[in-house]
């Protein structure tokens, strides 16, 4: 099979003038977590979560400028972020809707709840909704098999989820933002 290549040599990385890496942020990865660690690279898992915490993912100028503290290739950091499913590399939604693909919740109807979500929200796995209020992933296992099929939405646990239970409960996450 042939190697699918593009042409990332002249691809153009969005930038911003204020650093990512805030001084706030700086400090508190010098003085917090790099004294934890024997290597500056130790603190990297660290650094990629307080990124992703203030803003919610984590841009390709934040790795950049994470890489540069901790003396590292920005390649090195581009490829643990992106070996991670924790991390987020683009902005998600107001709401994440992930569904629990385990064996359990697919013998359970997983195949049936992720289509009913896609086809409410009209996005595939991956994909936000045009208005940035959902994004939908799966997940390899959320814990839950015992209340198969499962997805958590946010932070909320819901199990034995039918599919025609997508619009209210996706209808419920949206009425209830910001409260």
């Amino acid at each position: 099979m042939p190697w699918i290549t593009k042409d990332s040599a002249h691809t153009k990385i969005a930038r911003r003038d204020e650093p990512y890496l805030t001084p706030a942020l700086r400090d508190e990865l010098v003085n917090k977590y790099l004294p934890r660690y024997e290597k500056k690279a130790g603190a990297l898992l660290p650094a990629l979560h307080l990124v992703q915490h203030e803003y919610g993912w984590i841009p390709h100028q934040a790795m950049v400028e994470v890489a540069q503290l901790l003396e590292l290739a920005p390649a090195q950091v581009i490829d643990t972020a992106s070996f991670y499913e924790e991390y987020w590399l683009k902005p998600k939604g107001r709401h994440v809707v992930a569904i629990c693909r385990s064996i359990a919740c697919e013998f359970c109807g997983q195949p049936e709840l992720t289509d009913a979500v896609k086809d409410y929200l009209g996005i595939d796995v991956g994909e936000t909704t045009d208005d940035g209020e959902f994004t939908l992933i799966e997940l390899e296992c959320i814990g839950a098999c015992g209340g198969a099929p499962a997805l958590l939405l946010d932070h909320t646990l819901h199990e034995n989820v039918k599919p025609g239970q997508i619009p209210e409960l996706l209808a419920k996450a949206k009425a209830h933002a910001g409260h």
